[in-house]
């Protein structure tokens, strides 16, 4: 029988004894293990909670001050370019024609020009929408060009700057609501007065011309 002599005490191990001590060893390392693994999850754990809980307190604190930043509807400010009224702006309104006939059509130059003294100049509408050609004939309000939506067409215009555009009249009378022209009623006869006007402000407008239906 192999025996092996016990460094502590110096007696001799039998086989069996040293297959326990080898397993004995074997169960601590193991427990080692075990209980290294368990404290170093705790330690991970720990730490990953104190990261989350930093990164919300982050967050909170974040969205606080971009709250803070953001002003509220009622508060954003206007834009420092001012709109375009009577003081900066001179309107004038050219028919391609003194007259037409019953059933046609009449195209205008509709024109807008800068002759204010602001570096900055100012903001216009220039869409049929914006810039409104009113048809009268004495005072009753024939036909206006606003009547259907239209896209805006925003432009900035400056010293030395003109916008002009071209503004159909086919001829007829329209109504409060939007409808195509084909079903609408020819004028009758007569003069009729054409005037260039941009939508709110009432002051901002051309010289009115005359137009003969024949």
């Amino acid at each position: 029988m192999a025996y092996k002599t016990s460094p502590r005490t110096g007696k001799k191990r039998t086989k069996q004894q040293q297959a326990m001590y080898r397993r004995r060893r074997i169960v601590f390392g193991i427990a080692t293990v075990l209980v290294l693994s368990f404290i170093v999850f705790c330690l991970y754990s720990l730490t990953q909670g104190v990261v989350a809980v930093n990164r919300e307190i982050h967050h909170a604190d974040v969205y606080a001050t971009s709250r803070k930043e953001v002003p509220s509807p009622t508060q954003q400010q206007k834009s420092s370019v001012p709109d375009c009224d009577a003081s900066n702006v001179a309107l004038s309104l050219t028919p391609a024609a003194s007259s037409f006939g019953v059933g046609g059509t009449m195209d205008f130059t509709a024109s807008v020009k800068y002759n204010g003294s602001g570096k900055a100049g100012c903001l216009i509408d220039v869409s049929q929408a914006g810039m409104v050609l009113t048809i009268k004939s004495g005072k009753d309000v024939v036909w206006k060009s606003n009547v259907c939506p239209v896209d805006t067409d925003y432009r900035l215009i400056a010293k030395g700057d003109e916008v002009k555009q071209t503004i159909t009249w086919p001829g007829v009378r329209s109504g409060s609501e939007c409808a195509d022209a084909a079903d609408l009623p020819n004028v009758d006869r007569g003069v009729y007065s054409a005037q260039l006007s941009v939508k709110g402000h009432a002051k901002t407008k051309s010289e009115p011309v005359g137009i003969t239906v024949e």
